[in-house]
């Protein structure tokens, strides 16, 4: 889409508004709105003021103005906004030299995409997303000097069975039996089919919706794979059309984690693949149909993941989610089909196109920009250094004997470890200036004082229970 077909839609569709967006470092949508008039084939050029300053993250007062440059490409209806609003997902730039700016996230990963197609290895990487989500029907939290608790609703699970304040209409599900039920279990249908239809009419390319594994009204809607620009453009969609149709249906959605104690968390397992001139590099001969390309891509995402997941797992919370039993990987390995792996070769297909790997370990708190940025980052490494997976793991990582764990890497165990990874392991991610130094030590160090630190200070309601009678 150009940007005067941008202009043709704004007059077909009566729009009323723009919605200009753009993401922060850490990985949160940001808007300002204008009158349709206001945006016009210039503006595209042009761009909009704003104060760069009252970012987190982002400039300096002294320093502060920035400009919002939309991409007509990015174009879409809002379908919530009452006002007919276009949106439209813009870049960041210094309004004084026009170059790029450096924290912007899409710029970043314009940057990964430009440096791998620099090397000759490939001149396209292709991502998917497998973003999962909770629906409640009520969320209650609070944190203070004095006290602090969460209380979690929802219809369909077990623990609402001796409600009494309301009819109780059965057909709750029991832990971890969440996975592809049909109503009356399911009872979040009628909402997934509503973001389907939403994303439809937004430009994805919507491939299924269903429950998930954990309850109460664990869900995942899988689009198409795109290239990493616009996956991350549509993960940031998603999210949006998530959160606000489920507040639309009365109820509230969240990318958290682990929000459930003993049952499943929220992943967003990542798909990765390799094109050049219209063909996939990653079908071949080697283990699980893989070229050697492919391998030495899963030999470079496994030695780095520990840093990778300080930017794929950026939450305390994401840690919880990482334990035995519970779908997710917990130790640094590689299989085919065999979801206990941190990287799993889809076997659904053998034709050469649809052949790609896929990282398990990410989930929804990331900043897709860089958390794509950063794994196709470490796959190159892994391409340019030929750097071998070791050997494949084929059996429940879960039931394997204590001997052989202790030969199988560990993800790491709390944010605090992956960002000291990170610290020390991240000389992959500022090849073709597609990082800095300076994004990653201001990432590691707001990390650390507002999320790891804070936290460690924070007495919480299991520690009641173990120890105030001690």
């Amino acid at each position: 889409m150009t940007p005067r077909d941008v202009l043709v839609l704004c007059r077909e569709r009566d729009v009323r508004a723009v919605d200009l967006r753009f993401t922060d470092l850490f990985g949160h949508w940001q808007h300002s709105t204008i009158p349709a008039s206001r945006l016009t084939a210039e503006s595209f050029e042009e761009g909009f003021g704003f104060d760069g300053s009252s970012i987190r993250g982002w400039q300096s007062i002294h320093e502060s103005d920035l400009l919002m440059v939309p991409k007509a490409d990015t174009a879409f209806v809002d379908p919530f906004a009452q006002l007919p609003t276009m949106n439209l997902i813009c870049e960041i730039q210094d309004p004084v030299t026009r170059t790029d700016y450096p924290f912007d996230p899409r710029h970043l990963a314009k940057r990964a995409q430009d440096y791998i197609a620099g090397t000759g290895l490939a001149d396209a990487v292709y991502i998917g997303a497998e973003c999962e989500f909770f629906v409640f029907d009520s969320a209650r939290f609070d944190q203070s000097s004095s006290h602090g608790f969460y209380y979690l609703e929802g219809g369909e699970a077990a623990w609402q069975q001796h409600r009494t304040d309301k009819p109780n209409l059965a057909y709750q599900m029991r832990r971890k039996e969440g996975y592809f039920p049909c109503p009356p279990h399911d009872q979040g249908m009628d909402l997934r089919n509503d973001i389907m239809m939403a994303l439809i009419e937004a430009g994805l390319d919507v491939e299924c919706h269903h429950h998930e594994v954990a309850v109460p009204g664990q869900g995942e809607i899988d689009f198409r794979y795109d290239t990493l620009i616009r996956t991350a453009d549509h993960v940031m969609l998603y999210k949006y059309v998530v959160r606000n149709l489920a507040r639309r249906h009365g109820k509230v959605a969240t990318f958290m984690p682990k929000p459930v104690l003993g049952d499943n968390g929220s992943g967003m397992h990542t798909h990765l693949s390799f094109w050049k001139n219209g063909k996939s590099l990653m079908s071949g001969r080697n283990y699980a149909g893989l070229s050697e390309l492919g391998m030495f891509a899963i030999g470079g995402i496994l030695k780095h993941s520990a840093a990778l997941m300080a930017l794929t797992n950026p939450s305390t919370n994401s840690y919880k989610r990482m334990v035995p039993g519970y779908e997710a990987p917990v130790h640094l390995a590689y299989s085919q089909r065999n979801r206990s792996a941190a990287i799993r070769i889809p076997m659904y297909s053998h034709q050469p196109e649809s052949k790609r790997i896929e990282f398990r370990c990410p989930d929804g708190t990331c900043n897709p920009y860089l958390a794509f940025a950063a794994i196709a980052m470490a796959a190159i490494d892994g391409i340019q250094n030929r750097i071998p997976p070791g050997d494949p793991l084929d059996k429940d990582i879960y039931d394997l004997p204590p001997e052989q764990l202790k030969a199988t890497p560990r993800v790491p165990r709390s944010l605090e470890a992956s960002l000291e990874a990170l610290a020390s392991d991240h000389d992959f991610l500022l090849r073709g200036d597609v990082f800095s130094e300076e994004i990653l030590r201001k990432w590691i160090d707001s990390k650390m004082a507002d999320e790891v630190d804070a936290h460690r200070m924070v007495p919480d309601p299991f520690e009641f229970a173990r120890y105030f009678d001690a």
